[in-house]
């Protein structure tokens, strides 16, 4: 098997643009949620993904450059589509919960990256000096915290109407 230079750099931009697009979305989450639970939850997560995100910006900077502008490009579009879709107009909605869906699958994708990164460290100096195992609980804490309210959120998007709701302390059935 043969290194591709280029891999590294390629590979932490790509995680870059999908951390901004967890950003962008979780802004929009708080503000459009100020006034429920939807908004407190987005802005302490928002806090954490926002670390993270300028750890792997340190990392990228001390690899070096691995995407074209025109890959920059493309990621921004794709998340401006995505916006659309994803937009709940602040309402605890389908939308809200999808929105929540991506979040799980983005934190499960950062968890990969972490322990991937990890991994390299051994390898490639310029990724040493990063505490993974911290950031790898961090990232396993939070995928368990969004799945949660996901899943609570399942219990009213899902409910067939008309029908009663289930109490607020019956817990969702884990996955």
């Amino acid at each position: 098997m043969t290194s591709d230079t280029h891999a590294l750099p390629i590979y932490l931009q790509d995680h870059i643009a999908g951390a901004e697009h967890a950003i962008d979305l979780l802004e929009r989450m708080r503000d459009g949620h100020a006034d429920d639970r939807i908004g407190p939850f987005a802005n302490e997560l928002l806090t954490e993904v926002r670390k993270d995100f300028e750890t792997l910006k340190q990392l990228s900077d001390a690899v070096g450059e691995g995407s074209s502008g025109l890959k920059n490009i493309a990621s921004r579009v794709a998340e401006k589509v995505g916006r659309l879709k994803l937009d709940d107009g602040g309402r605890i909605s389908f939308e809200t919960f999808e929105s929540l869906e991506f979040l799980v699958l983005g934190v499960h994708g950062k968890l990969a990256l972490w322990r991937a990164l990890e991994v390299a460290s051994t390898l490639d100096v310029r990724l040493q000096g990063v505490d993974y195992s911290f950031l790898e609980r961090r990232a396993v804490q939070q995928e368990e915290t969004i799945d949660k309210e996901r899943l609570a959120l399942a219990r009213s998007v899902f409910r067939p109407e008309p029908g009663p709701e289930l109490p607020a302390n019956v817990e969702p059935a884990a996955a």
